[in-house]
């Protein structure tokens, strides 16, 4: 009997596109007991050894924030079929906690984050690749709800932070990126006749 190798897909899109949306419905539709779930975010460098001042000024937009070498390594060992320890990152003192959390191989890997199709050797690993494509402004709104109710931010930092490194950063790497998509999906998890397409195709991928 030949294994099959797990089907690999990415998912991009701006900061606030609704990729993450995107992505849990996914995982509802085609079954989290099928798809092992890793977020680009999880691998943000550890900046303890920062002092706090210093860590708020840094560019999480930019690709070299990512610890990107462990998320293709990880994806590796769990296409051989082991079971990973993927880092939990805390984003309002920008570390790394001790624990970390168990992904288990599934015949499906999605891996969701704004730079996944920047860097080559981590692009060449997906099966499928959907960009999440979504108006800047209601990109900004999603963004500034997002960071004051779950990340400890205050307006100004938002907004400081979305016009020093957020937009820039956006229009050098994530934008550009839009290119190597298999899919596009406008406006995220709403638009339910591409979710529905999406899902159809990962299903009979996996059939």
């Amino acid at each position: 009997m030949t294994v099959k190798s797990p089907l690999v897909i990415g998912i991009a899109g701006g900061s606030g596109s609704g990729k993450t949306t995107v992505a849990y419905e996914i995982l509802q539709r085609v079954g989290p007991d099928r798809i092992a779930f890793l977020q680009h975010d999880w691998y943000y460098k550890d900046l303890s050894h920062l002092p706090p001042e210093r860590r708020a000024e840094m560019n999480f937009d930019h690709p070299d924030a990512l610890e990107t070498d462990l998320l293709i390594r990880h994806i590796e060992l769990l296409k051989q079929g082991e079971l990973v320890q993927a880092p939990v990152y805390h984003f309002a003192t920008h570390t790394r906690l001790m624990q970390t959390r168990w992904i288990e191989p599934r015949r499906v890997i999605l891996v969701e984050g704004i730079l996944v199709f920047v860097e080559p050797a981590l692009r060449a690993l997906f099966d499928v690749k959907i960009f999440v494509d979504t108006d800047s402004d209601i990109r900004l709104i999603r963004r500034i709800q997002r960071d004051i109710a779950e990340r400890g931010r205050t307006l100004d930092m938002v907004i400081r932070q979305y016009l020093h490194t957020v937009r820039p950063m956006h229009l050098e790497f994530v934008e550009p990126s839009k290119r190597y998509a298999d899919v596009i999906i406008p406006e995220g998890g709403m638009n339910v006749p591409a979710l529905d397409m999406v899902v159809a195709r990962i299903q009979t991928l996996l059939e």
